[in-house]
Formats: structure tokens, sequence, C-alpha cells
């Protein structure tokens, strides 16, 4: 199996079409709608919540962009479904709700989040609303665990590792200093066998992800492209961006 070729088509919009100076936030409803009315592959996150539902959201506790406060963790599906974006009416997804949402009009791309404790559940949870989800999708994590969790629960499913150069204590507090360490220069690579990297762009280029795409043929996406200059450098060093606020 190889990646899809959807995956470098088009531009892939991160955590949906969002803008929040029209009142459209990151991985709610309304970024996707938006995402699809402009046929953009959508990239999202999953996190797990105490109950094993796999929720559609970037961090792993409430209060940048949601009301409330709270680890997701520590609150059940119910819980957080009933959770607004702030200032809006619109509410957090699951996601079997997104799959509904988006009904396969275009390819997702979900990034499973990670407390780096080993816990399978998210990636069990999300091969169970896969199985029966018929749109184009792909998986992928920064960590290791997760992304072998993907190949040996949804072999069938595209899956990447999303990475950058370096893993400090300060910017991933939860992974241990040997789970950092192997994180580095896509070195779990013969044990994970992804299908494509997504790496940072202002870390381009770089060697591992060189060399992953021009000696393996992987194809290589970049986050999050936001300014003309990382998306020259997009342009120049990878196969497709992973872009947000602004539209292609």
């Amino acid at each position: 199996m190889s990646a899809p070729d959807w995956l470098t088509a088009r531009p892939v919009a991160h955590r949906g079409l969002h803008d929040a100076a029209r009142g459209i936030l990151e991985n709610m409803p309304a970024a996707v709608q938006a995402a699809i009315a402009g046929n953009f592959s959508i990239e999202v996150d999953i996190q797990l919540s105490a109950d094993g539902e796999a929720m559609v959201h970037h961090d792993n506790a409430l209060g940048r962009i949601t009301e409330g406060s709270g680890a997701l963790l520590g609150k059940t599906a119910v819980e957080l479904k009933a959770v607004k974006f702030k200032s809006t009416p619109e509410r957090m997804m699951s996601l079997s709700d997104l799959c509904s949402l988006v009904a396969g009009r275009v390819p997702l791309v979900i990034e499973v989040k990670s407390h780096f404790d080993g816990d399978r559940k998210l990636v069990a949870r999300m091969a169970e609303v896969l199985a029966g989800y018929s749109g184009p999708a792909v998986g992928m994590s920064f960590d290791p665990d997760q992304v072998l969790a993907l190949r040996e629960l949804i072999p069938s499913l595209p899956r990447g590792i999303v990475a950058e150069r370096e893993y400090t204590e300060e910017d991933w507090p939860e992974a241990s200093a040997a789970q950092r360490r192997g994180m580095t220069h896509l070195r779990h690579a013969f044990r994970t066998r992804p299908h494509f990297v997504a790496y940072w762009v202002d870390e381009l280029p770089a060697a591992a992800p060189w060399i992953a795409r021009n000696i393996f043929g992987l194809p290589l996406l970049t986050w999050t492209v936001r300014t003309p200059e990382q998306r020259a450098r997009a342009a120049r060093y990878a196969d497709q961006m992973i872009f947000e606020g602004f539209v292609p």
C-alpha cells in the first residue's frame, strides 16, 4: 500500500478552513463546512475522552478556543459534546459526527494526539468509526506508538509520521527523554512503516524528510504554512502543504 494520490493533489486545510475574524474557529463544524465548500482536504485532530470516544479537538484541555476548562481525558463524550466554541453556538464534534458531516465529499487527514502513555484506546475507537465510513482518509501522529497502533489496528488505512527536527522537554512534557530521542530523525520508520511524512515547514530542508521523500519515495507534506515565505519553502521542498490563514 502507498499514500493515496489525493493526499498531494490539493492543499490540506489545517483544522478546517477556519477564520477567527469571521467567527469560524479551528476544528469546529463551520471550519469543516468551509473546507468542503473550497474542495480542500481537511486535517483534524482527535483526542480521547474519559469514556473512550474520539473527539475532534487539538488541545488536550478546554479553554483556549472553547468555553469551560479541564482536561478532555477527564470528561465524557456527552460532556464534551455540550462544550461550545467561544462566541459561537457551535459545539465540539466526535469523529463519528465529523464523518457524518463530511460524508466522503473531501478527504480527511486525521492526526491522533497522544499522552505518550502507550494507550491505544483512541486508535481503537478510530478504527471502529472508520470501519463504517467509506470516504477517503489517512491517519498520522507524532507519537511512534500511535503510528504503530495505526499500522496494527487499521492496516488498510494509509498512515503517516508528523515530525520536526527536535523534541524538547518544554514542548513535549508528557514524553520521556527516551521517547523524545526515539522521535528524532524519523528513526522509528522501519518499525512504524509510514506511507507519508508531514514535517514542520520552518525546518525544511532537513536530512530525514529528504531521505524519506527521495530515497524511499514517501510523499512529503509540510505544516503549518501561513506566510508567502513558508508557501515558497513548501513548494520547493515538499509535495503539498497543510495551510491556514489564507485560501490558496
